[in-house]
């Protein structure tokens, strides 16, 4: 008969400790990875600090105003160049409509936050398996477009020099925009590159339009980020090219999720167990030859 080998309580755990101290660092990063139940208190939390930081940096970047001004006159001239600078047109043509424009400046002021907290609200609540990677997107998109109020001040088209743009929020006394009349001095004038009004919105509509199962819904999201470029050019509040602006930083903040969670924010479980469901975790151990 052959030897029998007899593995000592001690030695086996020798043989264990060096593979399990290696999985370690990987098993907590796919734990931070995971899907999560998000929890109310810290959402709230989060982005109530998250959006107080943002006008924070936002407004104490430096109104360079000639410099900004020297940026709305290079981007005009392209836009020129390139047959596209209608946004003088659009601006005039919809303010002699003033219930039209009056609506803009409305949809301006609110429509910006009351459809973007809208939009995180229904993920928390039907997608919480979806709903980190989610803001993350939108976090990570307004993070890189502080970045962009820093390097590149750029006044809007209401501000520019030996233009006929109409500010339509003066002209009409309708309250709306942080950068009109009495409320101008407690925002930056000149970070209008890149736009979060279309960063937001394009955001809002790519959920709605991949999660939604109401078909008028789906719609909605895809009309919204266009109804949006046409209200902040009519408004001389940007120029279409800060429309670009806001979707290259979208685009970063969907590369900064994919890379984070693996997959894509939508392709994630719409759901995930709650702490009672999730089963416990083995460790495997090597067996011993």
């Amino acid at each position: 008969m052959g030897d029998t080998t007899v593995t000592t309580l001690e030695g086996r755990h020798e043989a264990a400790a060096h593979p399990v101290a290696q999985e370690a660092g990987p098993r907590r990063l796919r734990r931070l990875r995971a899907p999560r139940r998000p929890r109310l208190w810290f959402e709230i939390l989060l982005i109530g600090v998250s959006y107080w930081t943002y006008s924070l940096v936002r407004n104490a970047v430096p109104e360079q105003r000639a410099e900004a001004l020297r940026n709305a006159d290079w981007i005009w001239r392209l836009e020129d160049r390139l047959g596209l600078a209608v946004e003088e047109s659009v601006n005039h043509a919809v303010n002699s409509v003033t219930w039209l424009i009056v609506g803009m400046n409305y949809y301006y002021a609110t429509l910006h936050f009351v459809v973007t907290l809208g939009v995180l609200v229904w993920l928390y609540r039907g997608h919480p398996g979806r709903y980190a990677a989610t803001r993350t997107v939108l976090f990570a998109t307004t993070g890189i477009a502080l970045v962009g109020y820093y390097l590149y001040p750029l006044a809007p088209p209401r501000l520019m020099n030996g233009r006929d743009f109409i500010d339509t929020v003066m002209v009409h006394q309708t309250w709306g925009s942080m950068a009109s009349g009495d409320l101008k001095n407690m925002s930056n004038q000149y970070a209008a590159m890149p736009s979060m009004h279309i960063g937001w919105s394009v955001w809002s509509g790519l959920t709605l339009f991949a999660l939604a199962t109401v078909p008028w819904v789906r719609v909605l999201g895809l009309l919204y980020p266009v109804g949006t470029l046409v209200v902040i050019v009519a408004t001389a509040n940007h120029f279409w090219l800060d429309a670009v602006g806001g979707v290259v930083c979208l685009a970063f903040g969907y590369g900064v999720a994919l890379l984070w969670y693996g997959r894509r924010p939508y392709a994630l479980p719409r759901t995930v167990p709650g702490r009672e469901e999730r089963p416990p975790e083995r460790i495997a151990v090597p067996k011993q030859g």
